[in-house]
C-alpha cells in the first residue's frame, strides 16, 4: 500500500478536542499530487513509486516528456521516490501504463492521489520538511547558551561563547564544537503527529510541522 504523500504547509491554527482541551493544529494541502512512475530496482527487486507535486510555470523538455508519457496534464516541479513496500512485488503493464496491486488497492501511473485516499482521522504520521532559515546566529540563540555575567567589567561579553577549552594539547578545536554559525534551513522530521481530520485534498494534523507557509512537506503514514 502507498504510505507516502507530498503536500504543502497551510494555515496554523488551534482547535478543541473532545475533552475541551485546546490543541495547536496545522493544515496540509495535498492537491496536485500524481504517480509519475513505478520502478523496480533490479538489485533488490523492490518496487518504488515516483510522486510529483506542485504546479510549475515552466518545465524542461525531459520532464515534460516524462509527464506526457504518464498522461499527467499538469506541469509538476517537485519529485520524490518512495518504496512501495514488501507486499508489492510485480509491475503489470496495462495498455501503455504501469500498474501495481496491493491487496484491494490498485495504483496506476498518472493517478492523482490526495489525503483522503491514504489517510483517515486518528492516523499517526511523520512529516518531513525544511526548517526556516535564520541566517548566521550567535551561540545564545543557536545553542541556548546562558552568556556571561554583566558585572565586573564584562559589559562586552554578555552574549559571547566563552573559552573554547583547548590549550597546547591538542592545540585545536574539536569538530562539532557548539559555536556561532548558520541556523535553520535543515531537513527536519517531526514524528508521531496525529491526524485530526481529512477532507478531500486537505488534512489537519495535531501539532506543528517544519517550514514556512506553502513549504513542501513529505508525509509518511505510520499506521498503514
Amino acid at each position: 500500500m502507498l504510505r507516502y504523500l507530498i503536500g504543502k504547509k497551510g494555515q496554523m491554527s488551534q482547535t478543541f478536542d473532545n475533552e475541551g482541551k485546546r490543541i495547536p493544529v496545522t493544515t496540509i494541502e495535498t492537491g496536485d499530487c500524481y504517480i509519475v512512475d513505478i520502478k523496480k530496482n533490479p538489485l533488490n527487486g523492490r518496487v518504488y513509486f515516483v510522486l510529483g507535486f506542485q504546479k510549475a510555470k515552466h518545465v524542461t523538455k525531459p520532464i515534460k516528456g516524462i509527464l506526457d508519457k504518464a498522461g499527467i496534464p499538469v506541469a509538476l516541479r517537485c519529485f520524490r521516490e518512495y518504496p512501495a513496500g514488501d507486499s508489492i512485488s510485480d509491475i503489470v503493464t496495462e495498455g501503455n501504463k504501469k500498474m501495481v496491486t496491493a491487496g484491494e488497492f490498485t495504483y496506476r501511473v498518472g493517478d492523482k492521489i490526495s489525503a483522503s485516499d491514504l489517510f483517515k482521522e486518528g492516523d499517526v504520521i511523520n512529516v518531513t520538511g525544511t526548517s526556516k532559515g535564520k541566517g548566521f546566529q550567535g551561540v545564545v540563540k543557536r545553542h541556548n547558551f546562558r552568556g556571561g555575567p554583566r558585572t565586573h567589567g564584562q559589559s562586552d561579553r554578555e552574549r559571547a561563547p566563552g573559552s573554547l577549552g583547548q590549550t597546547t594539547t591538542p592545540g585545536k578545536v574539536y569538530k562539532g564544537k557548539r559555536m556561532a554559525g548558520r541556523m535553520g534551513n535543515e531537513r527536519i522530521t517531526v514524528r508521531n503527529l496525529v491526524v485530526i481530520s481529512v477532507s478531500g485534498t486537505e488534512m489537519t494534523v495535531k501539532g506543528l510541522v517544519p517550514g514556512f507557509k506553502n513549504a513542501v512537506l513529505e508525509i509518511t503514514n505510520k499506521t498503514a
